[in-house]
């Protein structure tokens, strides 16, 4: 299949930011009366927001999306992957509402990640052949899931969501430009990125609305897509390097929960990023850090692509983790005033 040209890549993001932005405009009105996030012990905000606009970034994202794709695409892998999105998001709007019990909502998306991942690798698709291959589904399933739910996790702060996945979106559509990823997810990469860029003004600090869970969910499940089409073009490195703040601050912050006891299925505010608003960083420096970060990343995640070498792999998955461990670091310190 062709790649798709950069003209047709920026009007898509275009069209999605348009379509994101003119449907967060009519839905906010509802979501004040229906969906406000009240502040708490854990949260980063100080009065009731609007929560829910990952209705219309989600939305954009599939109308666009789809109608470019349209008649070029399988129909039932368009139907699983599009109708596993929209599953996630009402579960996720469910929980915006009221609150859902753990175990079914993690029994539910795990149902609708392992239908993305079986019509996924229907195909014999392979990220590590020299494993056994159920082992490798059972694997990618187990990611799926963690992926699904480490971007909500991380939507904790005004605009670190958009920080993260606009950059993350923008490298996976560039990659599709030359060739790197399949049309189908350079199309939804793009649309993905400008849904979230016509988000973006309404998140700005101090946040007029969030994404909620009817966001952040599907955002995590279509993002995981995209990456795992980009390991299975033989890019493991560059679809690793991408989400690795994300997933660096998201899994060792579960793991020292898990080993101190608590319960980590409850919201906190241990994440690194909110550690950093507590020890002094401003909402817009730790979102600003955040995006020079993920711009490095993905300038590394393109040369470990353009050099096509293990050893370029191997240098750049060093050089992505040492900068993410030096912005963790910093994060997790209080922050030195200089007196003037």
């Amino acid at each position: 299949m062709i790649a798709p040209g950069w003209q047709q890549v920026l009007l898509v993001a275009c069209v999605a930011a348009v379509v994101s932005a003119v449907g967060i405009l009519l839905i906010r009105p509802l979501l004040l009366k229906h969906a406000l996030a009240k502040p708490n012990a854990r949260s980063s905000h100080r009065v009731p927001t609007p929560q829910g606009a990952g209705i219309a970034v989600i939305a954009a994202t599939l109308v666009v999306a789809g109608a470019v794709l349209f008649g070029t695409w399988d129909e039932f892998t368009a139907l699983v992957l599009f109708g596993a999105t929209v599953f996630i998001a009402a579960l996720g709007f469910a929980d915006d509402l009221k609150p859902v019990q753990v175990l079914p909502r993690l029994v539910l998306q795990a149902i609708a990640v392992g239908a993305v991942v079986l019509v996924s690798t229907c195909d014999d698709l392979r990220i590590a052949p020299f494993i056994p291959i159920w082992i490798e589904r059972a694997l990618l399933v187990l990611a799926g899931l963690w992926f699904v739910n480490l971007v909500n996790f991380m939507d904790g702060l005004d605009w670190i969501t958009a920080a993260e996945v606009i950059p993350v979106t923008a490298a996976l559509a560039m990659l599709g430009v030359q060739g790197d990823v399949p049309r189908i997810a350079t199309i939804i990469a793009a649309a993905l990125c400008g849904g979230l860029i016509g988000f973006a003004p309404f998140n700005r600090p101090v946040a007029k609305i969030f994404l909620g869970d009817v966001g952040s969910l599907p955002i995590g499940l279509l993002l995981g897509w995209c990456l795992l089409q980009l390991a299975a073009q033989h890019h493991l490195a560059a679809a690793l390097l991408l989400p690795l703040y994300y997933l660096a601050d998201a899994t060792v912050t579960l793991l020292r929960r898990m080993m101190r006891g608590e319960p980590f299925w409850i919201a906190h505010r241990s994440h690194f990023y909110q550690r950093a608003t507590d020890n002094g960083f401003a909402v817009m420096q730790v979102v600003g850090e955040v995006f020079a970060l993920n711009l490095l990343l993905a300038a590394l995640a393109l040369t470990s692509i353009a050099m096509r070498s293990i050893a370029a792999d191997a240098m750049c998955l060093a050089l992505g983790a040492v900068a993410v461990a030096l912005v963790l670091f910093r994060f997790s310190r209080p922050r030195k005033i200089v007196a003037v």
